[in-house]
């Protein structure tokens, strides 16, 4: 029996250290859900949530427009930024991004992405969650289109020069769910 439990110990430890990574920003998320924003007057969340709306909507029409690389634009580049892209089960800091957008750019031709459903919660003047779903199209160079659903969440940051993605988690949908 000890030496199941010993060959099982690592595995346990292997999940544990790829989720782990998330638990701050699903105990963040669970919070900001329940707690409402401080002093913040009504008028204060809606004009975040518009500004805040039109930084992800602008994220995606420049991308469409100029490809990958302008999600530089949109993309904090402080030692807080994390990101967990589709497919990985780790979190990712924004050197390791701008190295993935970087290879990653040269492979498609179009990337057209539009959100679906967007629901966004202001915390304070400077920060503010949102969750949505979104549909993309991917052309790869061979002309090749790859449809996708994807779910999105994440914290945005204002800084001097507009909202920013600070943190958050994009995760490819199940195909029933398109």
């Amino acid at each position: 029996m000890r030496r199941n439990l010993q060959r099982l110990k690592p595995d346990v430890i292997l999940v544990m250290k790829r989720h782990i990574t998330l638990i701050p920003l699903i105990v963040l998320l669970a919070f900001s859900a329940c707690q409402q924003p401080d002093n913040l007057t009504e008028a204060e969340k809606e004009e975040i949530r518009n500004d805040v709306r039109r930084m992800l909507t602008d994220y995606f029409k420049d991308i469409n427009e100029n490809g990958l690389m302008a999600e530089f634009k949109y993309l904090d580049n402080s030692s807080d930024f994390l990101w967990v892209p589709p497919g990985y089960s780790t979190w990712l800091s924004f050197d390791s991004v701008s190295a993935v957008l970087e290879k990653n750019e040269s492979l498609y031709s179009s990337v057209e992405n539009t959100w679906d459903i967007i629901r966004i919660d202001p915390l304070t003047h400077q920060y503010a969650t949102y969750t949505g779903t979104l549909h993309g199209t991917w052309i790869d160079t061979t002309g090749k289109a790859t449809n996708v659903s994807l779910i999105e969440t994440g914290i945005v940051v204002k800084r001097k020069d507009g909202w920013k993605l600070l943190r958050g988690q994009t995760a490819a949908l199940p195909e029933q769910a398109h």
